[in-house]
């Protein structure tokens, strides 16, 4: 059943960095019938003022929403994150001012499930690489029926290790036990489930380690020298979740030695990325553009729930809603 529409309102609606999430083949028109809508395709740091003035509501995927900007958009009482991670957004700026501040918590989570097994089965089967030896004419070549670049890893029997077990570290779990393995997690909360354990004991037991924690102070690079140095040198590093949970020279330099046997990562500190990103260069680093969420299903229900979050703010009853 279709929601009682809202008579359209004079409320202004700024969407500062629509491309990502809509590069033209979905429809803005659930946001768009909630007021006056402009979108803009990218907006950097230094327009995000000028182009939010006069907006009551603010939509933001990657754009930052700062402190200072804040300051200066005194009309501004709502901003919406086109993602679930929204450290984009001084949230306790926000708050402080009255402005509410509200997420998508669960689009992509069967996405990103996805993807981390595409990385993980990408490390450990090499699929891709031996595609591309087929394609360049080895197999044709070869004297035997088949051939194999470096181990090839079953994960059966191997144990998963699961840094934040929200929606997404569940949904992983539940995939890692239909493939046979055995369950490590780990979170800012107690538990007597065994399955929970400190981060010291899942890095030193884990086969794999993947990363599903916010991107807040306490886990900004969480995963550093030290820490790299606790897991096997045949364990596998998988990050879907935010770039900077990882000190990233210290991945590289792990990666490079042989500390540890391979990363998949879909996110990077600084994206784009800097040419000069030692990760770009390092052995058996398996990196795709941030793009674990960005399935067409997903972003339809982003756009579908961004559009709800509005609609219950407009109605007095907001829902989503971040707070610090």
């Amino acid at each position: 059943m279709q929601p009682n529409p809202l008579p359209r309102s004079d409320t202004a609606i700024v969407i500062l960095d629509g491309f990502t999430a809509n590069p033209g083949d979905i429809s803005w028109a659930a946001i768009e019938a909630l007021g006056n809508c402009k979108i803009y395709d990218r907006t950097g740091e230094a327009d995000v003022v000028a182009r939010a003035a006069d907006a009551d509501i603010v939509l933001t995927n990657k754009t930052l929403i700062t402190q200072k900007s804040l300051a200066a958009l005194p009309r501004l009482r709502y901003i919406g994150v086109l993602a679930t991670g929204y450290n984009t957004v001084d949230v306790q700026a926000a708050q402080q001012r009255g402005i509410l501040v509200c997420n998508v918590p669960e689009y992509s989570t069967p996405n990103v499930t996805q993807a981390v097994f595409a990385l993980l089965l990408e490390l450990t089967n090499r699929t891709g690489h031996h595609s591309q030896t087929v394609h360049e004419g080895r197999w044709s070549a070869s004297p035997d029926f088949c051939y194999w670049d470096g181990e090839l890893v079953e994960l059966a029997g191997r144990t998963l290790g699961i840094v934040g077990y929200g929606r997404i570290g569940k949904a992983v779990a539940a995939v890692g036990r239909a493939f046979g393995m055995q369950i490590l997690a780990h979170r800012r909360t107690a538990s007597d489930d065994p399955q929970f354990v400190s981060l010291d004991r899942l890095l030193s037991e884990s086969d794999v380690v993947s990363l599903h924690c916010p991107l807040v102070p306490d886990t900004k690079e969480l995963i550093n020298a030290a820490r790299l140095a606790q897991m096997k040198p045949s364990a596998f590093l998988i990050n879907t979740a935010r770039g900077a949970l990882i000190h990233e020279p210290d991945l590289a330099a792990a990666l490079n030695a042989e500390r540890i046997a391979g990363a998949g990562l879909d996110v990077l500190s600084v994206e784009p990325p800097l040419a000069s990103n030692p990760l770009l260069s390092a052995r058996n680093c398996v990196l795709t553009p941030h793009i674990a969420w960005a399935t067409r299903n997903a972003r339809l229900r982003l756009l579908e729930v961004t559009a709800a979050n509005i609609r219950s703010y407009l109605l007095n009853r907001p829902q989503n809603v971040i707070t610090p």
